[in-house]
């Protein structure tokens, strides 16, 4: 232990480099313990530790090294100095500490990582974890890459760059060590947290699969930015804030959240690419080649590479030349478009960098909108918009305007839409007036455009900068327009949006109170806009309150504004004659003076001027006709009057009438003449002085000096020439320079220079002194020709004025006043940016040439010569055209790229020759300067790094010259100057200080590009050369007055420790010299102030006061609310994870949102989203799901959902099949989105998660099918391709599963949509695929027959028998078994379809048909009704959807639903040509006693059941056996008779078809035939109604007996529900159509058997109402009613019959709703109501059309509620009728009644609710006479006390009473009523008053005398047994209600819808057991609560059976009637 006592007495910092490890774990110990005491972070004890910490991370001992870490964590928190060991120790954590095997080592590593990142060094540390990625061991990299992703999570990417960290990352993914790759991945998606889709471009070349792995992850992420959790030290205010959020419960900071996702530009992240080196070396050959093949190969070449989202940087002049030269001269116009296309690549990719040469190409493009064809069209748009975005719309206005007054009117208008397309892009500050002036100007010549597509295009672009602007801006430039126009541009206005989605600028409001904030956060001025339109009758005082605080000026300015549309706009009047001006005048003037004005006697004269002065002085300026009064004055002796003081006084008296009245320049031109002709009068001279500011108040200075000056000139007068030159320069000063037009006067002033007489020069000169003033030097380039004598006095004059200002001026214009009052900015006025802001305006005065024709190019080859003597001369003929042009068009054609070359010269005299012509070009060309700055600008700049000082001075000149045309901020923006100063070049980089510290000072605002500079400043301070570390010493201080202090510190953090110290200090020093900034107009910060107080102080030094400058808002966020940030993480750390989600998960798992679904189908539908189509998923996908179930699945359940681990995957669909019952209604509303999940899964290889997923579906079809949900085609379309693909796995039991879930699939969506998905799914490439998905569409055509087969059968099984020659054996099998399936069907037909075959597939084929066929006895192999029904339960009712009757094949997945679970009893049915009316003898008591008769009959032999099939029949028809042995042919054959021209034919066909039908197992064969043979009914109805009936000659009989034959057949045919639902909705159509007509005529009611002929037809409509399928029956009467209303020809009561048939539809709609397809009968009513829209339908003649509509969609909407709304998919064009908003009017109305109603209560339409008698009371009476209708003696008695109670009572409410019977009841009720009624009012005859029939009480028992068929005993035998009230037993042998096709004897169809009667009743009579076992039956198949009980049917036993108990009741009938 010697030794340890050695050691033990060491200091602490000797013990921790001690060489024994114990001494150094004791000091690490003992140091730790020592950092955790000392309080002072600037303690001296801490230096001492400096140099150990980095031995305390890299101990070589591990037990050590975990205390050393401890230590130097302490350390780093607690020491000031720490920052200074960041490198060497995170060097060492990385290298020593993360490959340790101990987790507690590499955990310590990473907190000092992120220590040191808290204390400042985040740059530091990154960089070492960078580098650390590159080290051999993977350990050390998986650690580096936690440690970033730890970084970035908690300090968030503000502090953590994320761009070198995005470089690194594609390689990593690229490891071999997986751990590497996962760790990579998490960082990944951590990265995607902050910057979402920024992240995708730089990733997009790696794995697929990894891409793909990592779209899933990014799909589960939460939608709303992270925030930062942990702070640096200098954000402590923010980490207050945060934490205070946090404990308030966080109201989050929505503009934080927004500036964190925005602060990333993925253009950014990218890598830029060189393309100039990958361009064909041939390109510029080709590109002029003759065949337009070659120059289009170049341009694809160049379009390829224009593709690359961000280009390298380069001299692109030549390629941008040439493509300019395809887009502006080549003929062929694809190439024209390609170019475009070029173009547009090139500016999208160098984005700022390409700039510089749109100048060049703009012009260009904008000649050739010229072009036609749309698509050059759009590619010349698409260009030119994104060359907008490279450059500014003050760099473009010129060439805009170019072209504004173009012949062609495609080329206006492409213009102005450019203009408006950029204005969007602008902000009020972008747009400054002098840019909007001229751009207003040209489009208000193309509003009065004689083409309205021009027209069109200046509102909108003038609507655009209204609202970026707002209309207070831009209204003063709209003053000639009439208001029509400007309305039109507010409307305009009201409808742009803003680029970003920024509101304007408001519509009125602009910035009243002058805050230069962006419009956006503008007040809102809603009413602005509605005031302006109301003149107000307002003194021009009243707009003087503008000026008083913000919040009233804002009010107050819309008003003035109006008043300057109304008062300001220039006085037009109309010249008046003298005699009108006489009667004027005499109004307001005294006799006396009028009397006197042209008296000979100057006195009089005299007096009379008094008095009309006296007069104009008291009158009312309203009143005042002031062209009247001047006239007066010009009267005769007028102007020429020779008394002066007559004269001074005329005088005076025109300047008071202009002063006061409403003057107008007619007015003013009657006396200008006669002021001027006085103005140099030594006596009058001043008045007429007087008089002429006053007309220049009137009518603005600029058009009274110019009439004034042409006026004076055009005498010889040298004295008024004289005193008017001196006249108007006194003016300018008065009225300042605005408006003046130079031109106008210019070469008056030259001719005064030249004048003799030297008082006229004197004042020629003294004029242009005052110009001067404002004009500045451009001035002097007018006259610089003059002679040297006189220029040496002009220049002797300008000397005067240098360095003077011009004076406010004292006067404005009447139009200016009352601007200005309203709005008081006009020292604004073209001052953007303190640059040469005075000259601004003028300059636009000059007369510019355009110089581009005469840079031809030869000239610039000249000037790109090899030899310098060629190049000198191209630069003086420049120089030469300039000095002669004096002033030009910033159109300088391709001059800039020669001179940029030339400065770059390396002969330097030529250099300085081009920096002259440079200073030349500035001055000639003003502020059209700008958009050249790119271009020839910064190459000067690059010039100042010349070696030689004269040219650097030249250069600096240059400079100067140009900034003072340009401004600043052109040269701020953008990478350039930061790109210039980066070179390393001592002469520029001073030069470039010195001249920045001069210019940012006078600057207002700077653009955010100035923080580029930043680093490079830094560079210079530390340079080597001491004048470059000065001059950038000097510059500090200024660049800090625009970015702030705080802004420049942290951008200090990438410096390297060392420096970063010294630049901080000098920073600190530069703080105190800042300059303050220029003073903007003085309102501007007040309404900063005022709109943003919760600012932080410290903010305010950071924050310019123009928000101009993006880059400063993260700043002042980040001091507002950026504590928001933090939550999200920090929240959740300290809660216990466990318990937390235990309460999370106990809620729904899915959010039911209304209308979320279809939200999705429509953005989907406009591809807003992207379609959810793929071979393997992409991350795209992943992601748009994840967004989309964030909003409707529980956060837990989608981070299950999403997890990269497949046991949690498995959890969540437990959790999902629990939730499955309990949560059905939220789990079909985000059914597409479970689904969508599932596709996915089916992508994974993992088979539990496979096996769960298909259990769920299992499950879920179930749920769906028992809900009666039918999934849509977008869902659909989404998930059953990926099912198919599942269909061929490998694994049996997976297979098995698909297959199960395909056959469910077909119970929700129709069998005939499900059918193309598995064609597709033939056309895999996996064999097992194929084979399974060939046995599926075996078993659909053997379900579902030919049908399905979609588009068409042919087609399909050509597809089919291709795979009979497969190489693959099952596939074969498959295929050929497929095909015999369909021979089961179609028999031979089979060879017609499947179209020629190969010789060996065809033996095949026929070989395996001859085999199947054997195994099955009876070729229409179908499978049993039982198993059919079972595989087709509720198909959607999806008839092919064809209106063509005869090719509408019916389709058999109409089966009704209710039957579908039963097969149909095997009772034959024999219908007999009606003969029967047994409807009286049911009624009527009395015949009952005639029941021993019946059994006369031969009953015997009715009750023995072998004879059942065949009793009595018919000789069995020679066509019989071959319909048996099926054939088609010979039914089609059949059929074709029925519609024959011979009665007899025609009655043997229905009869053999008769006998099919009766007998229920040959019915079948009818199967496929319906649509034929109701078309072959229909067409002998027809025949009938026009031929036969006409035709005297035949026999009556004979054509009813054939009548009687087509309804029987008819009402056999539609009992049998599975042959009825395939009658296809256009044949319906025509029968009811037939039907109908058939009802209606006149001749059947003449004839004796008519009566009973249309009671059967009756019948019969409400079979076919009843049997066939719901859609389709319902669509049919829609379509026939809507025809009928069209069509005027044809009975007036067919559309009544129709609409009656329609009501009994509506009535029904409560049990049949869930059998329609609600997407067709919409479908239907949409067609309706575009045809008869509202207003039509009420023109009719009857509302009832109206009505009936309106019920039908009320009905609909009642049943469905809301989710009627989701059935309009099939509809294409919503709007063009009312459908979707009277629905949506509906679904409100109503409350949203979703869900299916089941007391009929709510569906009945007629009854009314109110109560007038006790409810007690009523409800006693009638249960007394509903008592006596139920019992069987009193039932007539019952109806008529109803029937006086109800007329009693006309409101009483009879539902409650029958809501609980069956509907048989209901209508017999309803019946008896009626009949009772119609009885009292003594009608006879009432059967076609509605479709139910009343049937007389015939008693004669055939009407063809032929012999009854036992069946029909056996029915009437039933009807009686039940109203003797036997039907108590058993349910076996019930007729099973109105939808059943239970039993089917012969005439059943002839009982008036009314066999149960006595059933319902006897349930009234409380058979319970009955309704109970009924209700139960039918709510297993339904889900929907029954009305009737006699709807569920169960299958009958045994016809012995069923005969033997029948046998045994008519025994008990016999007795009780004895």
């Amino acid at each position: 232990m010697g030794d340890d006592s050695e050691w033990m007495k060491l200091p602490i910092d000797q013990k921790c480099e001690h060489k024994v490890w114990k001494a150094r774990l004791n000091g690490y110990e003992e140091a730790l313990k020592l950092f955790q005491r000392i309080g002072d972070e600037k303690s001296p004890e801490w230096g001492k530790y400096l140099g150990l910490i980095k031995k305390f991370v890299t101990d070589s001992n591990a037990v050590a090294q975990l205390k050393g870490l401890e230590a130097a964590l302490a350390f780093i928190e607690n020491a000031h100095v720490a920052g200074k060991t960041t490198g060497e120790v995170v060097s060492g954590v990385v290298t020593k500490v993360f490959n340790q095997p101990k987790a507690r080592a590499k955990e310590l590593g990473a907190d000092i990582c992120l220590m040191y990142i808290e204390i400042e060094k985040a740059e530091v540390v990154q960089d070492e974890l960078l580098k650390g990625l590159d080290n051999k061991n993977p350990k050390i990299v998986v650690t580096c890459l936690e440690a970033l992703r730890k970084a970035l999570s908690e300090f968030g990417s503000k502090i953590v760059t994320l761009k070198p960290v995005v470089k690194i990352l594609p390689k990593q993914f690229e490891s071999r060590e997986k751990a590497v790759r996962d760790e990579a991945k998490q960082l990944a998606i951590e990265i995607y947290k902050w910057i979402r889709d920024a992240l995708r471009p730089p990733l997009q070349n790696i794995n697929s699969v990894q891409l793909k792995e990592l779209e899933e992850e990014w799909v589960k992420l939460p939608t709303a930015p992270p925030k930062q959790s942990r702070f640096l030290r200098s954000q402590q205010d923010l980490k207050a804030k945060f934490e205070q959020q946090q404990a308030q419960g966080e109201p989050s900071d929505g503009e934080d959240e927004e500036e964190t996702v925005a602060a990333v530009d993925p253009y950014e992240l990218l890598e830029a690419v060189e393309i100039l080196s990958k361009m064909p070396k041939d390109f510029y050959d080709k590109i002029e080649a003759k065949k337009w093949q070659e120059r289009k190969e170049a341009l694809e070449a160049i379009e390829t590479l224009a593709k690359n989202p961000k280009l390298e940087n380069g001299d692109y002049g030549d390629l941008v030349r040439a493509l300019k030269k395809v887009v502006g001269k080549d003929a062929n116009v694809m190439l024209v478009t390609l170019a475009a296309k070029c173009l547009a690549g090139l500016a999208a990719g160098l984005r700022k960098k390409f700039g510089t040469y749109a100048g060049q190409v703009v012009p260009t493009i904008l000649e050739k909108f010229k072009e036609k064809k749309p698509q050059v069209v759009q590619a010349l748009q698409e260009a030119i918009d994104a060359i907008f975005l490279t450059t500014t719309l003050q760099n473009l206005s010129e060439d805009i305007l170019g072209v504004m007054d173009n012949k062609n009117p495609s080329i206006k208008q492409q213009a102005s839409l450019f203009l408006a397309r950029s204005i969007r892009h602008c902000t009020q500050a972008t747009l400054p007036k002098s840019v909007l002036k001229p751009l207003c100007a040209a489009l208000i010549k193309q509003v009065n455009d004689s083409a309205p597509e021009v027209r069109d295009a200046a509102f909108e672009a003038l609507g655009t900068a209204m609202k970026v602007v707002g209309e207070k801006a831009v209204n003063p430039f709209l003053t000639d327009l009439d208001k029509l126009k400007l309305d039109k541009i507010k409307e305009s206005a009201d409808k742009v949006e803003l680029a970003g989605g920024k509101k304007g600028a408001g519509g009125g409001s602009g910035s009243a109170a002058g805050d230069k904030k962006p419009a956006a956060r503008a007040p809102p001025a809603a009413e602005a806009p509605t005031k302006s339109t109301a003149p107000p009758k307002k003194t021009p005082a009243a707009g003087g309150k503008s000026s008083g605080p913000p919040k009233k000026g804002k009010p107050a300015a819309p008003g003035g504004k109006a008043k300057k549309g109304t008062d300001n706009k220039e006085v037009a009047e109309t010249e008046l004659s003298v005699e009108v001006c006489e009667d004027l005048a005499a109004g307001v003037l005294p006799a006396s003076c009028l009397q006197q004005l042209d008296s000979s006697n100057w006195k009089e004269r005299l007096a009379s001027m008094e008095e009309f002065q006296r007069a104009v002085e008291t009158m009312d300026k309203a009143q005042m006709p002031c062209q009247a009064l001047v006239r007066m004055l010009a009267k005769k002796p007028g102007w020429k009057e020779t008394n002066f003081q007559v004269m001074q006084m005329k005088l005076h008296i025109v300047a008071l009438i202009a002063e006061r009245g409403q003057f107008s320049k007619t007015s003013a031109t009657v006396v200008l003449d006669g002021l001027v002709d006085k103005v140099g009068d030594v006596k009058c001279g001043g008045n007429a002085k007087e008089g002429l500011t006053a007309i220049g108040q009137a009518c603005s200075l600029p058009w009274t000096a110019e009439q004034a000056m042409s006026m004076v000139f055009a005498q010889k007068n040298p004295k008024n020439q004289a005193e008017t030159l001196n006249w108007l320069a006194n003016a300018m000063k008065e009225f300042g320079f605005a408006g003046i037009n130079v031109k106008a006067f210019i070469n008056n002033v030259k001719t005064a220079l030249g004048a003799t007489n030297p008082a006229i020069r004197t004042a020629a000169i003294t004029l242009l002194g005052v110009m001067y003033l404002y004009m500045g030097a451009p001035l002097r380039m007018f006259f610089e020709d003059e002679k040297p004598a006189l220029l040496a006095q002009i220049d002797a004059e300008f000397e005067k004025m240098q360095g003077q200002s011009p004076p406010a001026p004292i006067r404005l214009t009447k139009k200016a006043a009352a601007a200005a009052e309203e709005e008081g900015d006009d020292g604004e006025e073209g001052e953007e940016d303190g640059g040469g802001g005075g000259g601004q305006d003028i300059m636009d005065l000059l007369p510019r040439t355009d110089i581009s024709d005469k840079i031809t190019s030869d000239l610039v080859s000249k000037i790109g010569d090899k030899n310098w003597k060629i190049r000198k001369e191209g630069l003086d003929e420049v120089a030469a055209i300039i000095s002669e042009a004096k002033f030009i068009t910033a159109n300088i054609g391709e001059l800039s790229l020669a001179l940029k070359g030339r400065l770059g010269d390396s002969n330097k005299i030529l250099v300085q020759q081009s920096l002259t012509i440079l200073q030349q070009l500035a001055t000639a060309m003003g502020p059209g300067l700008k958009q050249h700055v790119k271009a020839l600008g910064i190459p000067v700049i690059t010039v100042l790094g010349d070696s030689k000082a004269n040219v650097r001075a030249a250069a600096l000149a240059t400079l100067q010259a140009w900034v003072e045309q340009t401004g600043m901020k052109e040269w701020l923006e953008g990478e350039d100057l930061s790109e210039e100063l980066k070179r390393e070049n001592p002469y520029l980089r001073q030069e470039v200080l010195g001249w920045l510290a001069e210019k940012l000072p006078t600057m207002r605002t700077v653009p955010g590009d100035l923080m580029l500079c930043i680093p490079q400043l830094y560079a210079c301070l530390e340079d080597r050369n001491g004048d470059v570390r000065k001059k950038a010493q000097d510059a500090l201080p200024t660049f800090m007055m625009h970015l702030g202090y705080e802004k420049m510190t942290k951008a200090t953090g990438k410096l390297k420790p060392a420096s970063k110290d010294q630049v901080v200090a000098m920073l600190e020093k530069a703080r105190a010299v800042m300059p303050a900034k220029p003073a903007a107009p003085a309102k501007a910060g007040g309404g900063k102030g005022s709109a943003e107080p919760s600012r932080a102080a410290s903010a305010s030094r950071s924050q310019p006061a123009n928000e101009d400058f993006p880059d400063s808002k993260p700043e002042a966020k980040k001091v507002r609310g950026g504590g928001a940030a933090k939550k999200g993480a920090a929240a959740k750390k300290p809660t216990a994870k466990g318990v937390k989600d235990d309460e999370d998960r106990s809620g729904p798992i899915f959010v039911l949102i209304p209308n979320a679904k279809e939200q999705r189908i429509k953005e989907e539908k406009q591809l807003k989203i992207l379609k959810w189509n793929f071979t393997t998923p992409r991350d795209e996908y992943v992601e748009q799901l994840k967004t989309q179930m964030s909003t409707c699945f529980a956060k837990w359940l989608q981070d299950e959902l999403f997890h990269f681990d497949f046991q949690r995957h498995v959890k969540a669909i437990g959790v999902m099949m629990e939730r499955l019952e309990s949560e059905s209604d939220a789990t079909i509303s985000c059914l597409d989105l479970i689904m969508k999940w599932f596709t996915l899964r089916f992508f994974d290889t993992n088979t539990t998660v496979l096996m769960k997923v298909l259990e769920y579906l299992k499950l879920l079809f179930a749920m769906l099918n028992r809900e009666n949900y039918h999934l849509t085609e977008y869902e659909a379309n989404s998930f059953v391709p990926y099912l198919i693909l599942k269909v061929g796995e490998s694994k049996d039991v997976v297979r098995k599963d698909v297959r199960a879930i395909l056959t469910m699939l077909c119970k929700v969506y129709p069998a005939s949509k499900v059918f193309p998905f598995l064609m597709d799914g033939t056309k895999s490439k996996n064999s097992k695929q194929r084979a399974e998905c060939l046995e599926e569409l075996g078993c659909l055509i053997e379900s579902y027959g030919m049908n399905v087969c979609q588009p068409t059968p042919a087609k399909c099984l050509k597809e089919i028998a291709v795979h009979i020659g497969d190489r693959d054996t099952s596939v074969r099998n498959a295929a050929l078994n497929t095909v015999v399936a369909v021979y089961n069907v179609c028999g031979e037909q089979v060879y017609k379809l499947i179209g020629n075959l190969s010789e060996k597939d065809m033996s095949m084929l026929e070989e395996r048909i001859k085999r199947s066929a054997k195994k099955a006895p009876a070729p229409p192999a179908k499978q049993t009704t039982a198993e059919r029904t079972q595989r087709e339960h509720p198909t959607n009712p999806n008839a092919t959807f064809l209106r063509k009757p005869a090719q509408e094949d019916p389709n058999k997945l109409n089966q009704a639903r209710q039957n579908a679970q039963h097969s149909e009893s095997s009772h034959p049915s024999i219908p007999k040509e009606f003969q029967l009316d047994l409807d009286m003898i049911e009624m009527d008591q009395s015949r009952v006693c005639e029941l021993p008769d019946l059994v006369q009959h031969k009953l015997d032999e009715l009750l023995e059941p072998i004879m059942i099939p065949e009793p009595k029949m018919r000789a069995v028809s020679p066509h019989f056996d071959d319909l048996h042995n099926s054939t088609a042919s010979t039914i089609n054959f059949v059929i074709s008779q029925v519609a024959s021209g011979d009665i007899n034919t025609s009655i043997q066909a229905l009869a053999q078809i008769d006998e099919v039908l009766r007998q229920e197992d040959k019915a079948e064969v009818m199967s496929g035939h319906i649509d034929q043979f109701l078309i072959a009914t229909f067409m002998q109805l027809r025949l009938l109604y026009n031929t036969h009936m006409a035709d005297d000659r035949l026999d009556k009989r004979d054509i009813f007996k054939l009548y009687s034959c087509i309804i029987g057949n008819m009402l056999s045919l539609f009992s049998m529900e599975p042959l009825a639902r395939e009658a296809s909705m256009g044949v319906l159509k025509d029968l009811m159509h037939g039907l109908i007509t058939l009802l209606l005529d006149p001749r059947v009611e003449d004839i004796e058997e008519g009566q009973q002929l249309i009671r059967s037809v009756n019948l019969l409509v409400i079979k076919v109402m009843e049997r066939s399928d719901q859609t389709n029956i319902l669509s049919a009467l829609l379509v026939l009613l809507q025809e009928s209303l069209v069509t005027t020809a044809g009975s007036p009561m067919l559309p009544e019959l129709v609409m009656k048939c329609l009501w009994r539809m509506i009535r029904f709609l409560p049990e049949t709703i869930n059998n329609i397809n609600l997407d067709r009968i919409l479908l239907d009513v949409h067609n309706f109501m575009k045809v008869f829209p509202k207003e039509k339908l009420k023109q009719l003649k009857s509302d009832v059309p109206h009505r009936t509509l309106k019920t039908l969609l009320h009905t609909l909407c009642k049943l469905t509620g809301a989710k009627i709304l989701d059935h309009l998919s099939m509809i294409e064009n919503r709007n063009e009728s009312e459908l979707e908003a009277h629905l949506r009017r509906v679904v409100k109305h109503s409350g949203n009644l979703s869900g299916y109603k089941s007391d009929r209560g709510n569906e009945k339409t007629g009854l009314r609710t109110e109560d007038r008698m006790s409810k007690a009371k009523v409800s006693d009476i009638l249960t007394e006479i509903f008592k006596k209708i139920g019992s069987k003696e009193n039932t007539k008695e019952g109806l008529t006390e109803l029937y006086e109670y109800k007329q009693k009572y006309s409101d009483v409410d009879l539902e409650p009473f029958l809501k609980n019977t069956s509907q048989f009841f209901q209508s017999y009720v309803e019946r008896g009523l009626r009949m009772i009624e119609s009885d009292r009012e003594g009608k006879a005859r009432i059967q076609t008053s509605t479709v139910i029939p009343q049937h007389s009480a015939d008693s004669n028992l055939t009407s063809n005398n032929e012999e009854l068929k036992p069946a029909v005993y056996y029915e009437r035998l039933k009807i009686l047994r039940q109203r003797q009230g036997l039907e108590n037993t058993s349910r076996q042998g019930l007729g099973g209600g109105e939808d059943e096709p239970q039993q089917r004897p012969a005439i059943s169809s002839l009982l008036s819808s009314k066999p149960s009667v006595a059933s319902s009743t006897d349930m009234l009579h409380s058979k319970l057991s009955q309704l109970k076992e009924s209700r139960e039956l039918y709510q297993q198949e339904h889900n929907v609560h029954s009305h009737s009980p006699t709807h569920g049917h169960t299958r009958s036993a045994s016809p012995a059976a069923n005969l033997d108990d029948l046998k045994k009741r008519l025994e008990r009938i016999k007795s009780n009637r004895q």
